[in-house]
């Protein structure tokens, strides 16, 4: 895809912590494959490396993104009231703002992707299953 037209490109230089869990998620690609499998994904891994994880579900046709698991500072303050439930069903704010665009935009390019505002930078990653990217992994950090 072309980077100059991708609505959440990466940036050159991702934040640390970021670049840590992207260097995971790299590290599960089996052989030649764009992205790892989700089965391969071990998040308790992640602890170390990112405070603030988040797990998304992906449902095809109608595309929907329901939250799987958070784990971490202000993610974690939310744990109980987005767990288990739809994006579509809960008011995005702040560190989730533009999580479904970004979300949907991920699965479109099956790559990475990165938005920065409203004080935080989020990363997220796709994971194949069942034929289609399955799941994301997402991680924020606060600045």
């Amino acid at each position: 895809m072309d980077n100059s037209s991708h609505p959440f490109p990466l940036p050159a230089t991702l934040p640390r912590d970021l670049a840590a869990v992207h260097a995971y998620w790299r590290g599960l690609r089996r052989g030649g494959n764009e992205m790892p499998f989700s089965d391969d994904l071990n998040p308790a891994a992640l602890s170390q490396e990112a405070g603030q994880v988040l797990l998304l579900d992906v449902f095809d046709k109608p595309e929907r993104f329901r939250f799987s698991q958070l784990a971490g500072g202000l993610l974690l303050a939310q744990e109980a009231a987005l767990s288990g439930k739809f994006i579509d069903e809960v008011d995005l704010n702040a560190p989730l703002a533009f999580l479904r665009a970004q979300a949907s935009a991920t699965v479109e390019a099956r790559a990475p992707t990165c938005y920065a505002g409203d004080g935080i930078t989020r990363l997220m990653l796709p994971l194949w299953g069942d034929g289609h990217v399955s799941l994301l992994l997402g991680v924020v950090q606060t600045r």
